[in-house]
């Protein structure tokens, strides 16, 4: 198979390329990447140094392709599909690529900080930067309620790379900073995410490791009760 996805099944920025891998049924074989299994970790630094996840590999050409954003861009121009992630027009295109920065800077790094914190060493927790990233997932989610008015999905009528982007990011994050009573639009765009053919079969995947997410009590039972 030309295309190799390595990834880890948990990991938020993997479900982001997957979606948009599913979006348009492309052919890739998924590796997982073990961080604690030194041979796994070895040879995917040699892959990729900066030891970053997801990367993948273009056995056609043999270029690895690093970073989801470019990874998305990357399959649109190399293995297009019905769904078109990244629209033709200029401007637009910007419009989604913001978006789609939005939720990975400002939605899913905060949220990983506060996930990887909980699971720190005695001593070596970071009060100040959860409370930091508290503050931005605020922010972000009201910017994400305005921008949502009169949208089907994050930049208009047509799903594309900034919500491949937002469904993890929003997944996640919900769960350690939840959305507010006046959120009704995010809480609905999530909703509206959920149901999206490519999201359902990549939560399915994932809902195995759910047992493992350091704040897996706080996750609703409705994506655990097949993870018991």
């Amino acid at each position: 198979m030309a295309l190799t996805l390595y990834l880890h099944p948990l990991a938020s920025f993997c479900h982001k390329v997957l979606i948009g891998l599913y979006e348009n049924g492309t052919p890739f074989e998924a590796k997982i990447v073990d961080f604690a299994d030194p041979g796994s970790a070895a040879a995917h630094l040699e892959r990729w140094p900066v030891g970053k996840i997801p990367v993948l590999h273009d056995g056609g050409t043999g270029r690895v392709v690093p970073e989801t954003s470019i990874i998305v861009e990357y399959l649109e121009q190399h293995y297009p599909g019905p769904v078109r992630l990244l629209p033709d027009d200029a401007e637009r295109l910007l419009e989604v690529r913001l978006w789609d920065r939005f939720y990975d800077l400002y939605v899913s790094v905060p949220m990983q900080k506060i996930v990887t914190d909980r699971i720190r060493p005695e001593g070596g927790h970071d009060p100040h930067g959860v409370a930091e990233a508290h503050a931005t997932l605020a922010t972000a989610y009201a910017m994400i309620e305005g921008q949502l008015l009169g949208r089907q999905w994050a930049t208009g009528d047509d799903f594309t790379m900034a919500d491949c982007a937002a469904l993890p990011a929003l997944f996640f994050a919900a769960i350690v900073h939840p959305f507010g009573d006046d959120q009704a639009q995010l809480a609905a765009y999530l909703e509206r995410l959920l149901l999206r053919p490519s999201v359902e079969r990549v939560i399915a995947e994932a809902r195995p490791w759910f047992k493992f997410f350091p704040y897996r009590e706080a996750m609703p039972k409705r994506f655990l009760e097949a993870a018991e």
